[in-house]
């Protein structure tokens, strides 16, 4: 899947909201005139990362629209993909954009990012879960195709000084769904490591390397149980699932485009979007992993809502319109459910381009 993933330069244009006048105008008269709309009901699956998101949203967004009610599921990001392609739901959510062969074949489609995550790699090492090990690119590579075997490996050990290692072996864990948590983890490997882009590639599946004592699990909820049930054991995971890292669970701190190790935080998952969003283009397909900048986490991304632009009557249309700008519109609010699920909400640039590919249902 790597050659049908690419991330062309992109033309910078300014950070400003000057749409939102015109937005907030057209939105009102929008919700005036679904007032009394029929009722009806919109369809999303995909993404585990985005499943507490949409329940939070769905759940606030029926309170004040009766007429509407809407469905949400955790089926994975790809299969959130392939659903919506299929036209089963209306909705497919996905932290990984469409590819480019995907997009030639289903042009009336569009990949709008509705928020800004993060993902994090965790560990279950007896007695040093407390501490933030550092890990970079070459080392988790290494990890996942088995060249790295053990915890006191010299390559873990060198970016550890003064970390006493056990010498036990590593039980990597990946996803074992389609999944874009995968996509992510496996951009950084392959932009971080050339070997791993020559061999591996990314996607929201890839054919992960045969290792020994290698385990798979099901969806976020799926690794955070692995990691907490398996001592000495590897993953990731989507941030809105941190909190349920009840059992004390390390946090890596991950090596960055600056060659600076960072762990997850608001400040630091800001600056790697920040980094790399003004290159966002029109069709907002653009990878945030490993961003160059300073102080920037390295595993942020988009979190998309796959749709078509061509809904099968006006009354659909114009539900789905209402419903994802109401999720992108810059409110305190709106930034408060993001706070729950530790996503940031889109700068300005992207959300100018977010509502504007959302105009384009019809």
């Amino acid at each position: 899947m790597t050659k049908q993933y690419k991330n062309p330069a992109r033309r910078i244009r300014p950070h400003r909201f000057a749409a939102l006048p015109l937005y907030m105008a057209a939105f009102g008269l929008m919700t005036s005139a679904l007032a009394n709309a029929q009722d009806l009901t919109l369809s999303e699956t995909g993404s585990t990362l985005m499943y507490p998101l949409f329940t939070t949203w769905v759940a606030e967004y029926m309170k004040s629209h009766p007429g509407v009610h809407i469905t949400v599921g955790e089926t994975g990001s790809e299969a959130g993909i392939q659903q919506v392609l299929a036209g089963k739901v209306q909705i497919g959510a996905s932290d990984a954009y469409m590819s480019d062969a995907d997009m030639r074949q289903h042009p009336q489609f569009i990949n709008v990012p509705l928020a800004i995550a993060a993902q994090t790699v965790n560990y279950n090492l007896p007695g040093l879960n407390a501490t933030h090990l550092k890990l970079d690119g070459p080392v988790l590579a290494g990890i996942y195709t088995g060249e790295i075997r053990n915890w006191d490996a010299p390559q873990i050990a060198a970016l550890n000084p003064g970390v006493t290692l056990p010498h036990h072996p590593i039980v990597p864990i990946h996803r074992a769904e389609g999944s874009g948590d995968t996509f992510v983890f496996t951009q950084f490997l392959s932009f971080s490591t050339p070997n791993w882009e020559s061999n591996q590639g990314y996607g929201t599946s890839i054919s992960w390397p045969s290792v020994p004592g290698s385990a798979t699990a099901t969806g976020n909820a799926g690794i955070v149980q692995a990691l907490q049930t398996t001592p000495y054991s590897i993953g990731y995971v989507g941030v809105s699932f941190t909190d349920k890292l009840a059992a004390h669970l390390g946090t890596a701190a991950l090596k960055n485009g600056a060659g600076e190790f960072v762990t997850p935080s608001k400040d630091t998952i800001t600056a790697g979007a920040a980094s790399l969003g003004p290159r966002t283009p029109a069709d907002e397909r653009l990878s945030l992993v490993f961003a160059p900048a300073s102080g920037s986490y390295p595993l942020v991304n988009y979190e998309y809502a796959v749709v078509s632009t061509k809904q099968p009557d006006a009354t659909t249309a114009a539900a789905l319109r209402r419903f994802l700008l109401w999720s992108i519109v810059p409110s305190e609010t709106n930034e408060a459910y993001l706070d729950t699920v530790h996503f940031i909400p889109l700068p300005p640039h992207t959300w100018e381009l977010s509502q504007a590919q959302v105009q384009s249902i019809k």
